[in-house]
């Protein structure tokens, strides 16, 4: 079952990463978790947090070193290797598999406090379960709405442990906002004869919107073994509202300027 799991991650300027905390792949791909570092620790260490467990580290390398060293059962398996130079420290893993499905986070300890990149969460995808979202919902605040998620699964059955996540545009990794959802009526099977697909269809209704509201909303399903998410969905509450308001500041300043210039060039 899907454990609801707590990250601790503090941010320093010292790491740069991509903006999306996701890396979708499909098993047995290789996939290359990025981490470029400007700090002044002499070690950097790559973790691995599994939901529901503690993070475990996954390797250590020095920096002037050129082979890492690494640990737990990552140890003598071939298919973890890093590629470090000029400030980054790449963790390659080739064949992926599900248990590699995980949070993965870049750290150095600089003056007894250890550093953590923001983290990036590793979605591996089978051919079972499928995750659909819509791309973007817009409404103005106050306004209500509802968020779906609709699960295909072949054949693997049983209940679904759903969550929602929210990601806004800064640099703060997803935080979950729900557990399950509403259901809307019953998994429904296909009419196809003797085809085991069914689709669920989960709801997160959001109500009295406000600004703060605004971001993208993901929806992780635990099923068959797997942890899933949708591609997420973008709530942009008041977007056509604040860009009117931009427009209408715009044109009120263009007129006091212009105020401005007739009355000094009048005096003058």
């Amino acid at each position: 079952m899907f454990t609801l799991f707590v990250v601790l991650v503090v941010l320093f300027e010292a790491f740069e990463t991509d903006t999306s905390p996701f890396l979708n792949a499909r098993l047995g791909d290789n996939v290359t978790l990025q981490c470029f570092y400007q700090g002044r620790s002499p070690h950097i260490s790559w973790y691995q947090q599994t939901a529901g467990y503690k993070p475990v580290v996954v390797s250590t390398i020095y920096k002037y070193d050129t082979k890492a060293t690494f640990h737990n059962h990552f140890n003598n398996n071939p298919r973890f290797t890093v590629h470090h130079g000029n400030g980054r420290y790449n963790l390659n893993i080739s064949n992926t598999q599900l248990s590699d499905a995980a949070t993965y986070y870049c750290g150095g300890i600089n003056v007894n406090v250890m550093e953590f990149e923001d983290g990036i969460f590793l979605i591996l995808k089978g051919s079972n379960t499928d995750v659909q979202q819509p791309v973007s919902e817009s409404v103005h605040p106050g306004d209500s709405v509802t968020l779906s998620c609709t699960i295909n699964t072949g054949t693997c059955e049983g209940e679904h442990s759903v969550y929602w996540f929210r990601h806004d545009s800064g640099e703060s990794p997803p935080g979950i906002i729900s557990t399950n959802g509403d259901r809307s009526g019953q998994c429904m099977k296909s009419p196809e004869s003797g085809s085991p697909t069914q689709s669920c269809v989960y709801n997160l209704p959001k109500r009295n919107l406000s600004l703060s509201d605004t971001g993208t909303y993901y929806c992780a399903v635990a099923s068959c073994g797997e942890i899933l998410f949708g591609n997420g969905t973008k709530l942009d509450v008041g977007g056509k509202i604040l860009v009117l308001c931009s427009i209408i500041r715009t044109a009120v300043l263009f007129c006091g300027l212009i105020i401005f210039r007739m009355i000094y060039t009048i005096r003058k």
